[in-house]
């Protein structure tokens, strides 16, 4: 009876080990967890037109705003107020993370209590205010930064915070703070074509392809989004993909990871404006026609003469609207009361060739600069051989733009609100879950 009972108390063990050991295997062996995108919502700053993205960063975390900067190299952030993070790190000078960073530049920083942004033998680099371009030493650093991951584009299937918790950004000084920034915000988010930009490091390290969309939204009461690396529909209430029927025209990059579209000409009220061709040449992006995308300038921003030529042939085409003096920073107002939704006439950017246009409505070509006054969004850029075509933010806004890096183009939708919808449509929850991969 005895060996009996022994016997069968040794099998049990024997079989509970096994169901361990198999659920341990299984555990050990699970794939990461893979976002099919990733999505930021952006929201609109109402006093100076720029819009602004929470970006959850550090270890706790912490939600902070940063200036969103289309052409920015890197996300950097203000580090001497109150910056405390577990999991902070600045990589050693010419290391692996400086090389990604392109940086071979060493911080000399003593302090008998090193900080973050001031540790010595570290990677410098210099940081940029996109408004003021006043100029700072930076510490390269990394540290944790969780996005909301979403398993569908549909709007309704938001995934959980996926974290990568070695982030590389810029550390730097509150001095860059300084200038027409929008209120409480503590850095860039730079977009741009560099190996350390959110979307080139979001999408090499969750493996997702090299693009993103911006709709940027026109109201300060409702956001709108960015997506990272997201395949599929991008549908908004009710039910509306946005991607499709896009329009695509090359994407130039420039020399500093800016995004530049090869606008050749420009019509109005569908008749081209006359324009001398070399005007339209980009000496920044050494193209024709090379127009800069910008999401730090509120509104376009033309080259002297072809401002001059185009506002006048503007005026000439709503000739039966009353005219009034300009209110700066724009060079032709009208009477608010005399504009209708059919008299304003629309702007085409045309593109590679005469059938590939972004068409610009009166939502996107008009402000109201106060009351019963509306100008025309587009201001005068001066002598501006390097950039004569900054397509602003007014224009970008409630429309769908896609920057495709693979491929090296651009899809847009022009403006959403010809069908029915808006930027603000997007319905993504909040989730409440929380995926740590702890991949390096």
């Amino acid at each position: 009876m005895a060996s009996s009972i022994i016997h069968f108390l040794l099998t049990f063990l024997a079989l509970s080990n096994l169901v361990f050991l198999s659920k341990s295997e299984v555990t050990s062996t699970r794939a990461p967890f893979k976002p099919n995108g990733l999505v930021l919502p952006v929201y609109k700053d109402s006093a100076t037109g720029l819009h602004i993205a929470n970006i959850t960063k550090r270890t706790p975390q912490r939600s902070l705003p940063f200036l969103i900067d289309l052409n920015g190299r890197f996300l950097w952030v203000n580090c001497e107020t109150n910056y405390l993070s577990n999991t902070y790190f600045a990589p050693f000078c010419r290391s692996t993370q400086c090389s990604r960073a392109g940086v071979h530049s060493c911080n000399k920083c003593f302090s008998p209590s090193p900080r973050p942004g001031c540790h010595n033998n570290t990677c410098a680099v210099t940081t940029t205010n996109p408004l003021t371009r006043q100029t700072a030493i930076s510490e390269i650093a990394q540290d944790s930064l969780s996005i909301q991951s979403i398993s569908t584009t549909q709007g309704s299937n938001t995934g959980p915070l996926v974290t990568i918790r070695h982030f590389l950004f810029a550390c730097s000084p509150s001095s860059l703070l300084q200038g027409p920034l929008p209120r409480n915000v503590q850095g860039v988010a730079g977009l741009g074509h560099d190996s350390v930009s959110l979307p080139i490091q979001l999408a090499s390290h969750f493996g997702l392809p090299r693009q993103f969309a911006l709709c940027l939204p026109s109201s300060s009461q409702k956001n709108g989004a960015i997506f990272f690396g997201a395949s599929g529909s991008y549908e908004t209430q009710p039910g509306l993909d946005v991607s499709r029927n896009l329009t695509y025209t090359p994407l130039i990059i420039g020399a500093q990871g800016e995004y530049f579209i090869p606008v050749r000409s420009i019509r109005v009220n569908n008749k081209p404006v006359p324009l001398n061709r070399s005007s339209l040449i980009s000496t920044r992006s050494q193209n024709f026609g090379g127009a800069k995308i910008s999401t730090i300038r509120p509104y376009t921003v033309l080259e002297h003469n072809i401002f001059t030529a185009f506002t006048q042939f503007f005026a000439n085409q709503l000739s039966g609207v009353s005219r009034v003096n300009p209110i700066s920073p724009f060079g032709l107002c009208f009477n608010s009361n005399n504009l209708t939704s059919t008299n304003v006439p629309n702007i085409d950017f045309v593109m590679q060739n005469r059938n590939v246009t972004w068409t610009i409505t009166r939502a996107n070509s008009m402000v109201q600069a106060r009351p019963g006054v509306s100008c025309l969004a587009f201001v005068d850029g001066g002598e501006n051989r390097k950039n004569p075509i900054v397509i602003g933010v007014h224009q970008l806004e409630d429309n769908f733009v896609q920057f495709d890096l693979v491929k090296s183009r651009l899809g847009f939708s022009s403006s959403l609100l010809s069908r029915n919808t808006s930027c603000s449509n997007f319905n993504f929850t909040t989730s409440t879950s929380f995926v740590d991969e702890n991949m390096e």
